[in-house]
């Protein structure tokens, strides 16, 4: 999962915006930022860390134009390095520069057949330099077309390549802003509009985040399946690609997005509040006499849900734990060990709230188990009588191929394990999961929702795309047990890390 903004305006002065946007979207990816913008010619820069870290005041005044886009990134399939990091450029046809957000399943074979039909290398791991390559090898079979008819046929025979989830922005020189969205949804992708000096001026992202403060007004979802182009002028160019059944990630409004985003017609705050509010309903109906004296969210995704969980409950709410914001979301940091490291010093407990109460811990989610283990340790030390964990979110049990850091089956804590167990494994008195169908009843119940189903294949391996099978699963998890290990030698050589804790 990652975070993707475009601009384009007659501003002249993108980079700004696409800066600030990405603060905003920082939450989306912590491993590498990107800003490309265009002015007769493409100006980039991007590298590792975190977007305040990469751009510099001297960075930010050799960026120039006023059509621009942006990323941050968290690493699925690709390594952490500095090739890796997005936007990606290419010279042929036009000169293109794109982002994208989700993850592309068949990226390795795509990435060969580029090289040994089409002359064209990729210098990456990333899917999205294969994404590129593709729209552009595509681009020049029709370039001498009208443009946008160009660009609507060169997408058609992308789609036609792609298995997996995407959101996209691209710069295609002296043309303007090209922004698509995968047939399925899987990806979000928001519109937002401005009017200045009687122009339209648009901002394309993952979230909506920043369109208040930035002066934008949101618009619309760009649609499954659907290309929105708007050109250097102004105007704008929208066309169905492919449509297919729309099916939006729930893991979106379960951790990823900020609880002020607003996807798919739907309001995430509003959707995590009746997560709280079914779980409580589930907690009462199997455990009608359970003595919960305080509720304490896992902070801070699940916050919205504890509160609500807590109202349905009749029982105190209050934030026991508190998390140290500049350790960073441990979910999606690249490998074990230093998931485990950061979770020793990214929460701390208020004894006060603890000591000698029966505690209902709720959280949006439970992984690996490394921060539901913690937290039920850390309770404990401080006093807590009863340890009751809960989760807003069913057992996860399998792979998440479109973009989400959850690779393979066995490194679940449910991987060969009951409910029993896993409660067993993280040390609490009571385990608690939400059901998929009141996951998604909390989704859809209200708001201006145009889907039947969300993607939720983590849950119950209906995978949105269809084309995902037993065969498919095995390569894709041994491709990345393979990038994993190749992560965590190249750490362990660069680090001297011990094998041990002690050494």
């Amino acid at each position: 999962m990652c975070g993707i903004v475009g601009v384009i305006g007659k501003h002249g002065a993108a980079a700004e915006e696409v800066y600030e946007s990405l603060i905003s979207l920082q939450h989306r990816g912590q491993d590498a930022a990107g800003i490309c913008t265009y002015n007769e010619r493409f100006h980039l820069k991007k590298d590792l860390g975190l977007v305040r870290d990469v751009f510099q005041q001297l960075d930010m005044n050799e960026l120039l134009g006023g059509v621009g886009i942006g990323q941050v990134r968290y690493s699925t399939l690709g390594a952490i390095s500095p090739e890796n990091a997005q936007p990606f450029l290419t010279t042929a046809p036009y000169g293109v520069a794109l982002a994208h957000n989700g993850n592309i399943f068949n990226a390795p074979q795509l990435k060969q057949e580029l090289f040994e039909k089409e002359y064209r290398y990729i210098n990456s791991t990333n899917d999205a330099e294969v994404i590129l390559n593709i729209f552009a090898f595509e681009l020049s079979r029709f370039c001498h077309r009208e443009f946008f008819d160009s660009v609507t046929l060169a997408l058609k025979g992308t789609y036609a390549r792609l298995q997996g989830a995407y959101s996209a922005v691209a710069v295609i020189a002296g043309r303007g802003l090209l922004a698509f969205r995968d047939p399925h949804g899987i990806r979000p992708l928001v519109w937002g509009r401005r009017e200045v000096n009687g122009q339209w001026e648009h901002i394309f992202a993952s979230e909506n985040t920043m369109f208040e403060f930035l002066g934008y007004e949101f618009y619309r979802d760009v649609a499954p399946g659907e290309a929105v182009f708007v050109t250097l002028d102004g105007d704008v160019h929208t066309a169905m690609i492919e449509q297919k059944e729309f099916r939006p990630c729930v893991f979106e409004y379960v951790y990823f997005a900020r609880p002020d985003a607003f996807l798919n017609g739907v309001s995430v705050h509003r959707a995590r509040l009746r997560m709280g509010q079914n779980l409580a309903h589930k907690i009462k109906r199997l455990h009608p006499k359970l003595e919960i004296d305080v509720v304490i969210p896992a902070p801070q995704t699940a916050n919205t849900a504890a509160l609500a969980c807590a109202h349905e409950l009749g029982v105190r709410y209050t934030e026991g734990l508190v998390k140290n914001n500049f350790i960073g979301r441990t979910f999606i940091m690249p490998e074990q060990g230093m998931r485990r490291r950061a979770n020793r010093y990214k929460l701390s407990a208020i004894e006060l709230e603890i000591k000698g109460h029966n505690v209902l811990v709720v959280d949006d989610s439970i992984v690996r188990g490394n921060v539901s283990r913690h937290i039920v340790a850390l309770l404990r030390r401080h006093g807590a009588k009863q340890v009751y964990f809960s989760s807003t979110s069913p057992v996860l049990r399998w792979p998440d191929l479109y973009g989400i850091d959850l690779p393979t089956r066995a490194e679940y804590v449910s991987y060969q394990r009951t409910e029993e167990e896993i409660r067993a494994y993280i040390g609490a008195d009571l385990l608690i999961y939400q059901d998929l169908p009141d996951l998604v009843e909390a989704i859809t119940r209200r708001g201006d929702v145009q889907f039947q189903r969300v993607h939720a294949a983590m849950f119950d391996g209906d995978y949105a795309t269809g084309d995902v099978t037993e065969e498919v699963l095995q390569v894709v998890e041994g491709y990345r047990v393979k990038q994993r290990q190749k992560h965590q030698f190249r750490s362990a050589f660069i680090n001297h890390e011990p094998d041990s804790l002690t050494g």
